[in-house]
């Protein structure tokens, strides 16, 4: 999620940045320990990061302040796991910030929260019990692309409700203000973005299958 460059209170700013640092240093660890058991699968990482700056660039004006997309970060969270993308997240808020002026940086630490840090871990949660309860893989890659990016955009309610309270309704009340402007695109979004990245996904299993093997994911599936 992309809030604007200096929209945040410096108390929030600073508060969400401290909230993100320690998914940041179990994200680097896990990235150091993802290239060393599978070096094999540093071009999928790479391309996992690809995927997510890519999708996240394409941006909708929404909320005052904010702006809806897809977040494109369920990909890696269900291919390395949602540590890592906190990582992979961070470097395309980074880059987006600087160079094509999306989000900012004293709100980098919230953005990063939200669609590099809670959007992945929805992401692989749902993934995880899909396929636990016998899912097929479709539909856990669906639903974990698609709530993940939902579970962003909840996220970035609630930051906005604390740092704007609605003068009558209070934090609840700005929580369902916000959510309820951000579902009219967001839905349909999220809908689009589980398609697309259930395609990548059986282009992978059809392209890459040693890499996805070698990673352990999706095991059993037919060649």
């Amino acid at each position: 999620m992309h809030i604007m460059e200096g929209f945040l209170p410096p108390v929030h700013a600073a508060a969400w940045g401290l909230a993100s640092l320690p998914f940041l240093v179990m994200g680097a660890r896990s990235v150091v320990r993802v290239t060393r058991e599978h070096p094999r699968a540093k071009l999928l990482l790479a391309s996992a990061g690809a995927f997510a700056f890519v999708l996240s660039a394409l941006k909708i004006p929404s909320v005052t302040g904010s702006c809806s997309h897809p977040t494109g970060t369920g990909l890696g969270a269900i291919l390395f796991g949602p540590a890592v993308m906190a990582v992979l997240g961070a470097i395309v808020l980074l880059f987006q910030a600087l160079l094509l002026a999306h989000g900012g940086l004293t709100t980098l630490g919230a953005n990063i929260f939200a669609m590099a840090i809670a959007g992945p871990w929805v992401a692989y949660g749902v993934f995880r019990l899909v396929r636990t309860l016998g899912g097929p893989l479709a539909l856990g890659v669906f639903l974990a692309a698609a709530l993940g990016n939902l579970a962003t955009y909840l996220v970035t309610s609630v930051q906005l409700a604390l740092a704007f309270p609605d003068p009558v309704s209070g934090f609840l009340g700005a929580v369902t203000k916000f959510g309820s402007v951000f579902a009219l695109t967001q839905i349909p979004l999220a809908i689009i973005e589980g398609l697309l990245t259930v395609l990548v996904v059986n282009l992978l299993i059809q392209f890459s299958r040693d890499d996805l093997d070698e990673l352990a994911f999706a095991p059993g599936v037919v060649r």
